[in-house]
């Protein structure tokens, strides 16, 4: 298939609408809002990595932190030691190498985290709250969709 000479229009157009939502989360007072309901510091790294744990539902090693994060790990290594000395996350033996640790929400983290995930996830509720619930439904659907499509193609160009 030939290269396409123009953009396409139908991704022309909602690329503004992307980029300013990005920048809405990224950037914007939502996610230092949800921190501060939470009782959280403002450090978006320590947020990530608490998320990531919270969503995993399992321990993780450094590691997988850093691929679900797309970060390199010794950023991660720092975010861990901070959260330990806070009380959020511990690390625990891998059942399955005992050389390897694992990390985990302690009670308190998991705590810390579910209160930001309420609190952020309650403001993307209320944004949506007009919409018919199969709209909500398919925004999830098709977002989750994207996300995991967008995610393996930039994988594509990482292996390149």
């Amino acid at each position: 298939m030939p290269e396409p000479t123009e953009p396409r229009p139908d991704l022309l157009s909602v690329l503004p609408r992307i980029t300013r939502l990005s920048a809405a989360v990224t950037r914007g007072r939502l996610v230092e809002h949800a921190a501060e309901q939470a009782g959280l510091a403002r450090d978006r790294g320590s947020l990530g990595v608490l998320t990531t744990l919270r969503t995993a539902d399992k321990p993780l090693r450094v590691g997988e932190i850093a691929e679900r994060m797309q970060v390199v790990g010794p950023h991660i290594t720092r975010q861990v030691q901070a959260l330990e000395k806070r009380g959020l996350v511990r690390r625990v033996p891998d059942p399955h190498d005992a050389r390897a640790r694992l990390i985990e929400l302690t009670d308190t983290g998991a705590e810390a985290v579910n209160r930001y995930l309420t609190s952020l996830l309650g403001w993307f509720a209320d944004a949506l709250a007009d919409w018919p619930r199969q709209d909500r439904d398919d925004l999830v659907r098709l977002l989750a969709r994207f996300a995991d499509d967008v995610t393996t193609h930039l994988s594509r160009l990482d292996e390149s």
